[in-house]
């Protein structure tokens, strides 16, 4: 099955960095969308790169399409060791926001992906409210009959951010869309009925974030994954809810809190794991 053409990418390079951040974006979206947060992170010594996923931004292909739910995996996997092959020995965290997180939970918990940490912001860890059997049923026909039928998504738009602007700015921006596939939706949520069962394969420390009125991806996906993480203590894995924030917490007003709480984080596990 043919995995597509080459993926487009952005990278934000800080003065002589000391570790590696890579971004796996959500559905719809695009790595430019993250300019703020990696340029934040780079002038604090992160190698940040993000690239845009199949279907998706500036990659080429159809918009909302990817034959395989996995290629997505594959990619993120095979575009994490290329850079590390450039930043070799730098502690590296892999940070998926939505869908990208339910990439992140699924290359953490199902290939065991060698990283330092992962952050999943608003992670798609649970199937959407409305999903009935019969309906995942029917996306799984539509996946072998009609793979490339291409549905609107139907997207909550303003359930994005409290802040106006964001929403504005998402609406207007030409490399956004809102398709889905039969094949892309069939494997995303073929994929999120098995996610909890893998929590427990996950070695590495493990930063859940959620808005707790996040109407999109319900916050309860994010709560049964923390509880089927491993309790070991070395892990330091954790739960952060946070009241009265939507779905997009990197692009809530308060989104340089939400940063420098997950670089405080990262400090942590950091020092306590000797990586720094």
């Amino acid at each position: 099955m043919d995995r597509g053409g080459e993926l487009f990418y952005r990278g934000w390079l800080g003065f002589e960095p000391q570790r590696l951040m890579l971004l796996v974006h959500g559905f719809g979206e695009h790595s430019g969308r993250y300019e703020e947060m990696a340029s934040w992170f780079a002038r604090r010594g992160f190698a940040v790169f993000a690239l845009d996923l199949q279907g998706h931004g500036r990659t080429p292909g159809r918009r909302g399409h990817v034959a395989d739910f996995e290629f997505f995996l594959d990619d993120v996997e095979e575009f994490l060791a290329a850079i590390r092959g450039d930043y070799p020995g730098l502690p590296a965290v892999v940070v998926g926001h939505s869908m990208g997180g339910l990439i992140v939970a699924a290359l953490a918990s199902r290939r065991g992906l060698s990283v330092d940490a992962f952050v999943l912001s608003g992670p798609a860890l649970t199937l959407a409210p409305g999903i009935s059997r019969f309906r995942l049923a029917l996306a799984r026909t539509l996946r072998r009959v009609l793979p490339r039928l291409s549905l609107e998504a139907g997207l909550d738009l303003e359930g994005l951010s409290r802040d106006p602007e964001v929403v504005r700015r998402y609406r207007a921006d030409p490399l956004v869309h809102g398709r889905v596939t039969a094949a892309m939706g069939a494997g995303m949520m073929d994929l999120q009925t098995r996610i909890d069962s893998s929590a427990r394969q996950v070695n590495r420390p493990v930063l859940l974030l959620h808005g707790e009125e996040d109407p999109l991806c319900a916050v309860q996906g994010s709560r049964d994954f923390f509880a089927g993480l491993p309790k070991d203590r070395d892990l330091q894995s954790e739960l952060r809810v946070y009241p009265g924030l939507k779905h997009e917490i990197f692009n809530e007003p308060e989104r340089e809190q939400i940063w420098s709480d997950v670089l405080a984080w990262l400090d942590r596990i950091g020092r306590d794991r000797g990586i720094r």
